[in-house]
């Protein structure tokens, strides 16, 4: 960490300005809370400065007087994710890509679209959606998160059972590496020469540099959608379901699981037509061809039928799908009529193994005296354990930690990962070991190094210490929540 006397910051701060232009740069303390976390507020840190590029040149701009200087920088979109992925590295910049969120050009007959990273994710099938067009990766904060966070943690959501995550979808990307030099990964066409650059870039939690363009993948709208909710006294069934449905040959587009707790959350919220005495509920959504899509509903309905559903509908119009979809995107949300705070889990594991782990995830939490709502991607075996919490009360928040930790413990003992969407943050650097041995680690460092040498873009984050894996960068100091014993290296 370079700890900047007021005489230097304000240099920088004259000269930032003149680089970006007037209001482009926040320095003062009250300025700077408003980025000290992202969406997991757990972990907290102040940059020094906060600036707002508008372009490809500003950002290498940015990125250069950083190297110059020696400070650690973040690039950071809407500040959603939920892994303290964009975390100030305590001093340095944030560099927020917010005012960089244009949709560049759109090519229909190509089904391709470049755009800005700050762009956010729903802006861009509103873009394409007159002529028929969407773009499939939708995590369930897509009304707020951006294209480029997406690109940083490789996300999903709900439709990645059919449509795969978010590097199936991305052709080339414009990046800003980490000494501010600019080049061009990937292209414009799906089949490519050499190494899979772009597809290396998507997943690396802005550890490789900052994505300034990005070439996507649109696609056509689906002619038929049936969106099927089934309904269980039991979160066995459910998950039985889960795996009943695609034993049939069948792939939906989407395959959602609600708790008990979170329905009752999200009937509170927004009254979405949930029953609030299911133990569970799946949503299920089928799309493609009109033709045979009435028999596929079918073949779902039944197949919950089977597994215990006692009841099984579907939605009688676009008005009860968008109301049934409102509850699940919003589940998150709604947590905040029942709780003061909670930390959102993400592990994945095989689907088949649903019923043992959400038994050992509600037995994990209550242990800990805690309570967890669990709304997830059953089709994919992405869980997202919901742990509610009170700041207020001494030693809460350690305890949320230690059951996080035993619930990801858990999804890598049955052959799952730690993160499906996520990523890994800050929040995982200590669960690295459980999926990676210290050569695995190694190895990525290594990768890591050929990118980004000086360790300033996006530092501390993924990789558990240097001690165990050999990375080189500036001298490790304790992270404030080290300090506060909610993390631990090793």
């Amino acid at each position: 960490m370079v700890v900047l006397d007021a005489a230097r910051k304000q240099a920088l701060r004259r000269e930032l300005s003149a680089l970006l232009g007037k209001g482009s740069v926040l320095s003062e303390p009250e300025e700077l809370l408003v980025y000290e976390s992202d969406g997991l507020v757990l972990f907290r840190a102040l940059a020094d400065f906060v600036v707002f590029p508008t372009s490809t040149e500003q950002v290498a701009a940015v990125v250069k007087l950083a190297n110059r200087e020696s400070l650690p920088f973040v690039a950071r979109g809407a500040g959603t994710g939920l892994s303290g992925g964009c975390l100030p590295a305590e001093g340095g910049l944030v560099i927020s890509l917010m005012r960089m969120n244009r949709v560049l050009e759109v090519d229909y007959d190509n089904q391709i679209a470049v755009v800005e990273p700050g762009l956010v994710n729903l802006h861009l099938s509103w873009a394409v959606g007159p002529k028929g067009f969407y773009f499939a990766p939708d995590p369930s904060s897509q009304q707020a998160c951006t294209v480029g966070g997406n690109i940083a943690n490789n996300s999903g959501g709900p439709h990645t059972l059919k449509y795969g995550v978010t590097v199936n979808h991305v052709l080339g990307l414009e990046v800003v590496l980490p000494d501010g030099e600019i080049m061009w990964l990937g292209g414009r066409t799906r089949e490519a020469q050499g190494y899979d650059m772009a597809g290396l870039f998507v997943g690396s939690e802005g550890t490789f540099g900052i994505a300034t363009k990005i070439v996507v993948r649109i696609l056509k709208q689906p002619q038929a959608v049936k969106t099927v909710l089934a309904v269980f006294d039991s979160i066995e069934q459910a998950s039985k379901a889960v795996s009943a449905v695609i034993a049939r040959g069948l792939i939906p587009a989407a395959m959602e699981m609600i708790d008990q707790l979170t329905i009752g959350a999200v009937e509170d919220a927004f009254g979405c037509g949930y029953p609030r005495d299911a133990a569970a509920a799946l949503l299920i959504e089928l799309d493609g061809l009109r033709e045979g899509m009435e028999a596929q509903a079918e073949r779902v309905m039944a197949a919950c039928r089977d597994c215990g559903a006692r009841d099984v509908r579907a939605a009688r119009d676009e008005a009860e799908r968008q109301l049934l979809w409102k509850g699940r995107k919003s589940a998150f949300g709604a947590y905040g009529h029942i709780s003061p705070a909670y930390m959102v889990m993400d592990g994945v594991i095989p689907r088949t193994r649903l019923p043992e782990v959400l038994r050992r995830v509600n037995e994990i939490v209550a242990s800990y005296g805690l309570r967890v709502g669990n709304v997830f991607h059953a089709g994919d075996g992405n869980l997202h354990p919901n742990i509610l919490y009170d700041p207020r009360v001494p030693g809460e928040e350690a305890r949320v930690v230690a059951a996080g930790g035993e619930i990801l413990k858990v999804c890598a003992d049955v052959g799952g990962s730690i993160s499906g969407e996520h990523g890994i943050g800050l929040e995982k650097v200590d669960y690295m070991s459980l999926i990676f041995s210290e050569a695995d680690l190694d190895y990525m460092g290594r990768l890591r190094d050929a990118f980004n040498p000086r360790n300033l873009c996006n530092p501390g984050k993924i990789f558990p210490s240097r001690k165990a894996c050999g990375e080189s960068g500036p001298a490790y100091r304790p992270h404030p929540i080290e300090e506060k014993g909610l993390a631990q290296r090793f």
